[in-house]
């Protein structure tokens, strides 16, 4: 029997190492930034070409490397960052397993210019699929200069999987924005097709936010500071007004590391118990300082991951340190009693006999429909009493609604998955409010519950949706501009809604730089914070990721939708309640919201009597 087990050859062992490290571009890119910044580089530009797919250069000004090193560099293991397995648990640089560069080489075209201060020319080494294809001496500035040219061009099948360039360059953002925050002194340029897209000058850490989240985050911005024995923890929580349900931005650093942690996150959260609405989450921006030999970071390729040797005890610390900052900059809500500016209340002395109640006089004779005793009593005089009846008034009424109960015409049958004899007609209906929240009326086979909120939501939906398809929306213009302004990541999703944002009633001016003037907003959204608003839209797309134009359109008309529809608990007449009905039984699809959600139900005259049998 013949052997069977074998060696890969190189090139396919480093093709399937590279699969666990590079993903997509935006690994590439955060492999290739973070070297740069291992190297000692203060100012990194990124470009990239299709959202990465043809073309990514990273280009630093750290200290380069010699022509030896650039051509060992894209050896798998190797690495200039430990050399013995101890040195795991004393990390003080990005990167450590020496892998990054052999798997980028191993799934593209990439070609390295560098270049150590001090020497007269630099080296260019072209790599393709592991093979060095040309080396030669070249002169370029002091730093590293690394071109990578069609990602996955050997792997057609991993190329294939790749999301749109919208999708893709929103994942190099989220990577570069993360890297930037963990690095304030640092300056980064980011270009996409020849386009800035971030320019971060090198600062502190409260400025980065400002810089990629835009100046109105400052005044949501509270600061946390605390120095233990076992970590320093520094940053910024968001106050409780800035909480929300989508769209918070939340951020955790170890050692100038990004990392998910949701356990730390869980002990914000507990910070902001009963100051919050469940459900809503705030931003925050927390940097962790601990000993590596306290953390181990070799636990995930992408080294998001990190275990502390002390979780529970840094958890109570974190707790108590935002309960602290939010206490101390007033960020939870106190009651000030004002003792300097009270007003004088003169106190009740019960021995005063001046003090008396007053008296009330009523004429129990008084008839306010007897004209002669109305006049009597001190109506306008020269004013001719009417003589009519005003209980006839009432029986008119009456007869009148009955009448026209009788002829009114009635709706087609309703709810055909409950009964075909299941008619509401609106002048025979009487409708209630239960809890603010749903209507109820009865029907010819028992008795109809709706949700107001959903009921109106799937009308609104239907409408923006009409809207949007004959781009006939209507605008209502405000008086003051409002300014909204999104980073980077939302930017391009925003740049991308934006005709079907005017479409719909929208009138929105581009200021550059990620800030918008919204000028109109559409009709019937008149009582919504229009910022708000178009942010709303613009995250839930993000996490969404619509693509085509229709889903583009459904995912408009429905955010808005959610948002202009009646809330739970507002009162309405029951004639708003009879509106409401009318126009629900008008569309098309009234059982189920758009989201899949019912808006109705019918309990059964034959339930409701079993309930008294």
């Amino acid at each position: 029997m013949s052997d069977i087990i074998h060696l890969l050859p190189d090139s396919v062992a480093n093709q399937i190492a590279a699969g666990e490290v590079i993903q997509r571009p935006s690994s590439v890119i955060k492999e290739l930034v973070e070297n740069s910044i291992d190297a000692g580089a203060t100012l990194i530009k990124v470009y990239i070409t299709d959202a990465g797919k043809s073309r990514i250069q990273v280009i630093d000004n750290g200290k380069g490397m010699s022509e030896t090193d650039a051509r060992l560099a894209f050896e798998r293991h190797a690495t200039s960052k430990i050399k013995e397995a101890a040195d795991l648990f004393a990390l003080h640089t990005m990167g450590f397993r020496g892998e990054a560069l052999a798997s980028i080489a191993a799934v593209a075209q990439v070609e390295l210019r560098t270049r150590m201060e001090g020497e007269e020319l630099g080296v260019s080494i072209i790599i393709e699929g592991c093979r060095v294809k040309e080396q030669q001496p070249v002169a370029c500035p002091v730093g590293a200069n690394f071109i990578v040219n069609n990602l996955f061009y050997n792997i057609p099948a991993r190329r294939k999987f790749l999301k749109s360039n919208q999708t893709e360059t929103t994942n190099i953002l989220n990577e570069f924005e993360r890297i930037a925050l963990a690095h304030p002194e640092l300056s980064f340029q980011l270009y996409s097709n020849d386009n800035l897209l971030l320019d971060l000058p090198g600062g502190n850490f409260r400025q980065r936010i400002l810089n990629i989240f835009g100046k109105r985050t400052d005044a949501q911005l509270v600061p946390v500071q605390v120095e233990t024995s076992l970590a320093r923890i520094t940053g910024f929580v968001g106050i409780p007004d800035s909480a929300r349900k989508k769209g918070t931005h939340q951020y955790f650093f170890v050692n100038g590391r990004y990392m998910r942690h949701p356990y730390f996150a869980k002990s914000v959260m507990t910070a902001y118990e009963r100051l919050i609405p469940e459900g809503e989450q705030v931003s925050f921006f927390l940097s962790f300082e601990i000993d590596p030999s306290k953390i181990d970071v070799n636990i995930h390729p992408t080294k998001t991951e990190i275990k502390f040797q002390d979780e529970q005890a840094l958890w109570q610390i974190l707790l108590a340190a935002v309960r602290e900052a939010l206490g101390k900059y007033n960020a939870v809500p106190t009651i000030d009693f004002d003792m300097e500016n009270r007003p004088e209340i003169p106190l009740f002395n019960s021995e005063d006999t001046d003090i008396r109640p007053p008296e009330l006089h009523i004429n129990a004779s008084y008839n306010p429909f007897d004209h002669q005793t109305g006049s009597a009593m001190g109506g306008r005089s020269g004013r001719k009493a009417r003589s009519e009846d005003w209980r006839s008034l009432y029986n008119s009424l009456y007869e009148e609604r009955a009448k026209s109960t009788e002829e009114s015409e009635t709706f087609a049958p309703l709810f055909e998955e409950e009964s075909e004899t299941a008619k509401w007609t609106r002048e025979a209906a009487v409708c209630f409010q239960y809890k603010g929240g749903y209507i109820v009326s009865p029907v010819a086979d028992g008795l109809m519950i709706v949700d107001q909120h959903r009921a109106h939501a799937r009308i609104l939906y239907e409408r923006y949706l009409r809207q949007l398809s004959e781009k006939k929306g209507v605008s209502q213009g405000l008086l003051f501009p409002q300014i909204v302004e999104f980073p980077p990541s939302l930017s391009v999703v925003m740049e991308k809604m934006q005709g079907n944002l005017l479409a719909i009633g929208f009138d929105i001016s581009n200021l550059g730089g990620g800030s918008y003037s919204i000028l109109g907003i559409p009709a019937g959204t008149e009582g919504l914070d229009p910022v708000r608003l178009l942010q709303a839209i613009v995250e839930e797309a993000q996490e969404g990721k619509p693509n085509a134009e229709n889903e583009i359109q459904h995912h408009i008309a429905l955010v808005l939708s959610k948002k202009a529809a009646i809330p739970v608990g507002q009162v309405l007449s029951e004639e708003e309640m009879k509106d409401l009905l009318e126009n629900l039984m008008r569309q098309e699809t009234m059982t189920y919201t758009p989201e899949g959600k019912i808006i109705y139900t019918v309990i059964g005259s034959d339930k409701i009597e079993g309930l008294f049998s």
